[in-house]
């Protein structure tokens, strides 16, 4: 099943109504590029290089942004669909012939709506079904743990727990 590391946070915001609660806040351990994914793709018993899948998902990035820029939706089966929002500037414009896009748009944001089709559905409370989560303090510690020379949990007498160091993957993401 797959991971979904996550941290725990203190609300800290004084006043606020949630004041001393804890939320999970998620990690990631890693961020693929264009390559490092296509290398994966080809891993996964394909018969294409990872060259190959390279280029396609390359071509498929530029087509992809150009189809968007010409005020078009693109719906990746199973996936989900890109579309573009526009934000505009505070205010707006006083009369209809007063709006211009250099003055008045301040930008234009690429959005993805998950697929919802019975079959393939990914959206959010569906997608939540489909993870296992760790919390990744709890990882850090146990990983110190292992790490220890002596084998008895990090030379604290095996009765308390090991602090982590910091070093949680993908912590400052």
């Amino acid at each position: 099943m797959a991971k979904i590391f996550y941290l725990l946070k203190q609300n800290k915001a004084q006043g606020s109504k949630i004041y001393g609660k804890w939320f999970a806040h998620g990690k990631t351990i890693e961020t693929l590029n264009t390559r490092k994914m296509a290398t994966h793709i080809a891993e996964h018993g394909s018969i294409y290089t990872p060259d190959v899948v390279f280029g396609v998902l390359e071509k498929f990035r530029s087509c992809l942004l150009e189809m968007l820029l010409n005020s078009k939706r693109v719906k990746i089966d199973g996936l989900g669909i890109f579309y573009t929002t526009l934000e505009n500037e505070k205010g707006g414009a006083d009369q209809k012939d007063d709006f211009s896009p250099t003055k008045n748009l301040k930008a234009l944001h690429i959005r993805f709506l998950p697929d919802q089709e019975a079959e393939t559905n990914i959206s959010s409370r569906e997608f939540i079904k489909k993870a296992e989560f760790v919390n990744a303090e709890a990882l850090a510690g146990q990983l110190l743990e292992s790490d220890s020379p002596s084998g008895s949990g990090g030379g604290n007498g095996g009765g308390g727990s090991t602090q982590p160091s910091g070093d949680v993957p993908g912590e400052g993401d």
